[in-house]
């Protein structure tokens, strides 16, 4: 479940605030369009209820009017209201009842028709059963032969239903004035097209709504986009600063928030460059100011009679003067300025190998044709720091190259006795040498592994110490997979 919620969550701040402000305009539409709905559908229904009484009214008096008059009359009663331009009712005699073939199922429409029963039945009680409908003009038949409505003259029913060119549905009432004749009404709505005002869902609401939801949207994302394009500057801005390439200055544009932002970092950077530049300069003068006395102190101590205490001057110059060696050491090799660039590994390490073999040394490797991105120098004096290790403790080293999970790994393996499991996490301090490391190589200063993780933290990776299954020490440089497009002008 945490998987599939991180699969469609989105990674940037854009994503996340589009997908949010996105869901919260569609869930706000959908919950107003309910409440509009609910409220459109309760109007609907009181306005259909109140026209279906007054139609219901109107029909009850005209059949009243038919029942009172001489079967003879009626006809030339009819007649003369067609001649005439018609009334409220198109009226027409039949012997029988006239099927009728109802529009589609709607509830709004049951409940006219309903209500118009109740009406017809409280202003003419005892009467016989009505036959009530609603029927599309052009599949309404007027007379039980099959004579159509839009078979019949148009001054009949020009000023009674609407036909053209939107028609609306018609109301036919049927109902038996005596045996053998059936009184035929057929008429609209007051508001013929009563059933499009109760459906929420309908063409002419829709429009408009997709209308301001998709503007919304659409301002929605371009307001996100000028939020977080400031945010994407700056987070490529302290990349290319983490990385000691040259960014270009931050834009002092955009909100305040943004521009305090973008200041303060400024700030911060030219203090860090200063921070780095002081540090070099610091250390430049130690090593001046240092070597000088401890030189000092060395011709003097050559001149001391004594040999056990000249002894003990000498071990401690020399502590002095390594210790000074190191933290110079550690700065020089840590801090490589240089510009990223490709890198194609197999020339690189083959050199190491190379070197390696000439010294008397066994290295194992295989050509791997992969490609990373970043400081040449420094990624060599990282690899190489792990291989001077490698054959130091273990004799003999193997480097193997490959891909994996989005990664580059290389990784250094020596065969020597490995490292207790408790004291790996210690290596990576400076000056910490284990009693192996100690014996095999005593000149060593405990800075290598140091520097190297520094360096491939620089690059964003990450450098892992592990002992294998058949013995030895594992070391593993994990890189980021940027594949290159080309390989021109990669460093041979």
């Amino acid at each position: 479940m945490a998987e599939r919620r991180r699969r469609f969550w989105p990674q940037s701040l854009s994503g996340r605030l589009t997908l949010v402000m996105v869901a919260g305009l569609l869930l706000t539409q959908a919950a107003t369009g309910l409440i509009w709905g609910a409220q459109l559908r309760t109007r609907a229904e009181a306005d259909a209820r109140v026209a279906a009484q007054y139609v219901g009214q109107g029909a009850a008096s005209s059949i009243r009017f038919f029942r009172s008059l001489p079967p003879r009359y009626r006809s030339l009663l009819i007649q003369q209201f067609r001649e005439m331009g018609g009334t409220r009712f198109y009226v027409a005699l039949n012997h029988a009842a006239v099927p009728v073939q109802p529009i589609a199922l709607n509830p709004l429409a049951d409940q006219v028709l309903a209500t118009l029963g109740a009406t017809l039945r409280a202003d003419l009680p005892g009467e016989g059963k009505f036959r009530l409908a609603f029927a599309w003009p052009d599949q309404l038949a007027v007379t039980p032969d099959g004579l159509r409505l839009a078979d019949l003259p148009d001054t009949w029913i020009r000023h009674v239903l609407l036909l053209k060119p939107d028609p609306a549905p018609i109301l036919v009432i049927q109902t038996q004035l005596e045996p053998g004749n059936w009184l035929y009404l057929a008429t609209l709505m007051p508001n013929p097209y009563f059933l499009n005002g109760y459906d929420p869902l309908s063409m002419d609401r829709l429009v408009p709504q997709a209308l301001s939801l998709l503007a919304v949207l659409l301002l929605s994302i371009v307001v996100v986009r000028s939020i977080t394009r400031p945010l994407a500057a700056l987070s490529d801005a302290a990349e290319a600063f983490g990385k000691e390439e040259q960014a270009p200055a931050l834009p002092e544009t955009g909100s305040r928030e943004f521009v305090n932002t973008a200041r303060a970092f400024a700030a911060m950077r030219e203090r860090i460059a200063r921070y780095i530049a002081d540090r070099d300069r610091l250390f430049v003068s130690i090593s001046h100011d240092l070597r000088t006395p401890i030189t000092r102190l060395k011709l003097r101590a050559e001149l001391l009679d004594d040999d056990a205490l000249r002894n003990d001057f000498e071990e401690d110059l020399d502590e002095l003067d390594m210790m000074v060696k190191g933290a110079l050491q550690c700065v020089k090799d840590s801090d490589i300025h240089e510009n990223p660039t490709a890198i194609r590994l197999d020339p690189l390490l083959r050199r190491l190998v190379k070197s390696a073999c000439l010294a008397g040394h066994t290295v194992g490797f295989e050509d791997s044709g992969v490609t990373v991105h970043g400081k040449p120098l420094a990624l060599k004096r990282a690899i190489g720091n792990l291989l001077d290790n490698a054959l130091y403790y273990g004799g003999r080293a193997d480097i193997a190259v490959r891909r994996r999970d989005g990664r580059v790994e290389i990784v250094v393996r020596d065969h020597g006795p490995g490292v207790p499991q408790d004291a790996i996490a210690s290596l990576f301090e400076p000056y910490v040498r284990l009693a192996h490391g100690r014996t095999r190589n005593d000149t060593g200063l405990g800075l290598g592994l140091g520097i190297a993780r520094s360096i491939v933290e620089a690059h964003r990776g990450q450098l892992v110490l592990d002992n294998h299954p058949e013995g030895g020490l594992v070391a593993t440089i994990l890189l980021p997979d940027e594949r290159q497009a080309g390989d021109a002008d990669l460093p041979a």
